[in-house]
């Protein structure tokens, strides 16, 4: 299974160098993979202090439904290619815990816990 090492929950949240020239880029529309499969399309980049997190839109595969993934979570970004890389799987997104509101992605107490999620893929 695939996971990065060293991820917690407070790292889970900082941008990986990979998205060094990309701070103030527009990533609408990128698309974004897991090591496995394609996840979707980013929706928006959301900016939540202390909380830095893609929303990304996954389509058909998770019901027309959004899910936020911590930019932690980037292994590489192709900016040519518009398309941004996870260190998970397809299916271990799938499991992450959801929002039930947008307003959810601001939400510390749901940011905490999908971080919690993210950051035990790196202890298994």
């Amino acid at each position: 299974m695939a996971q990065q090492k060293g991820i917690t929950v407070t790292t889970m949240w900082r941008s990986p160098v990979a998205m060094d020239d990309l701070a103030d880029a527009d990533l609408t529309e990128f698309t974004v993979v897991a090591v496995d499969d394609t996840i979707g399309t980013v929706d928006r980049r959301s900016l939540v202090p202390e909380f830095d997190h893609l929303v990304v839109d996954a389509g058909v595969w998770k019901f027309g439904r959004s899910l936020a993934v911590p930019v932690g979570m980037i292994s590489s970004v192709d900016a040519e290619r518009q398309v941004i890389t996870l260190s998970c799987t397809k299916e271990q997104v799938k499991e992450a815990p959801q929002f039930a509101r947008d307003q959810d992605t601001g939400d510390p107490s749901y940011l905490r816990q999908l971080g919690a999620y993210y950051a035990s893929l790196s202890d298994s």
